[in-house]
């Protein structure tokens, strides 16, 4: 079973644009994300994390960042709502709890956590986004001139993370498997295994890359006057896309919308005391304008252009009288 996270090699411009270039166009919508309050902005920003991904052929990867997003935000919101005690407008009143003392869920605190929430989700998304269009292997040929070990830390996370959702699917699907007879199985169960067989794997992927000599320094190449040098920075970085320009382009441009919608005050929004929600027209155009940067990896459709056929010298093309 392979987990939706998983990187999947398909036809595109995200999965054929370099590493650089997609960090710099899915990190600029989460840097919106953190920036802004506004529920409108960052309703844009999930727009354009979710249909970036539809539009790169990653819809599992999306739906599954949808779930864990939620399920992230939920207790966000609960929390948020249990702890912050401000706000003009109580929904309820649940009595005294220890170490909470009087406790007021107010409506204002469940905005104020669905915006955490909601910062969560479109980072959650646009991760795996990332995680299901980007090569881990290309973004370890790329860092490995700047910094070896952190770069083989992240491609191992990358592929190792997949490798631990699938894991714990299958040992649910066992833990169905074993019949209405059998003895529930709960989630403490299944988190001590799905934590030993990681544990396990670690260790194993520990021992074969200290066989392979990931441990050594790089190793020298032979030039033609017959000396030995270290690679270069060219050698092993990776081949550029002609994508690459499109989402650099649109990273930029995110980003350039972003502060310059800070400066017009678009980011308007106050939960406390009473939750106020700007609609002012550069509110809505900065959500409008991020919404329409998830069209950044679609395909366009090739232009036909007509060849003509290379005959032999002498020869008649066909259809000519007496070809």
């Amino acid at each position: 079973m392979r987990s939706p996270l998983a990187y999947t090699p398909r036809p595109g411009p995200l999965q054929a644009a370099s590493p650089g270039a997609a960090v710099a166009y899915l990190g600029a919508l989460v840097t919106v994300a953190f920036l802004y309050s506004s529920p409108l902005v960052l309703c844009g920003a999930g727009v354009a994390a979710v249909l970036a991904g539809r539009l790169a052929s990653a819809t599992r990867a999306v739906r599954a960042a949808v779930k864990l997003g939620l399920l992230i935000a939920l207790p966000i919101v609960v929390v948020n709502a249990l702890v912050v005690d401000r706000g003009a407008t109580v929904v309820a009143r649940l009595g005294e709890w220890p170490l909470l003392g009087p406790v007021e869920v107010t409506a204002e605190a469940l905005a104020d956590g669905a915006v955490f929430g909601l910062r969560a989700l479109v980072a959650m998304v646009a991760f795996a986004v990332y995680s299901a269009c980007v090569d881990p292997d290309r973004v370890l040929r790329a860092l490995r001139p700047l910094a070896a070990r952190s770069a083989l830390t992240a491609a191992l996370v990358s592929r190792l993370v997949p490798v631990a959702a699938a894991d714990a699917a299958r040992l649910r699907d066992a833990a169905r498997l074993r019949g209405p007879g059998a003895a529930p199985v709960g989630k403490a169960p299944l988190a001590r295994r799905l934590l030993a067989g990681s544990l396990d794997r670690a260790v194993d992927v520990a021992a074969t890359l200290e066989l392979r000599g990931y441990s050594l320094d790089h190793p020298r190449i032979r030039r033609a006057t017959g000396g030995f040098s270290r690679p270069g920075r060219g050698e092993l970085a990776t081949r550029r896309s002609r994508f690459d320009r499109r989402f650099y382009a649109t990273g930029a441009t995110v980003l350039l919308i972003a502060i310059a919608g800070e400066l017009l005050g678009a980011d308007a929004f106050r939960a406390f005391p009473t939750i106020e929600v700007g609609l002012a027209p550069a509110t809505l155009a900065v959500a409008a304008l991020i919404a329409l940067a998830g069209l950044a990896p679609l395909r366009r459709k090739p232009r036909c252009r007509s060849t003509p056929v290379a005959t032999a010298p002498g020869a008649r093309p066909l259809g000519a009288p007496g070809a």
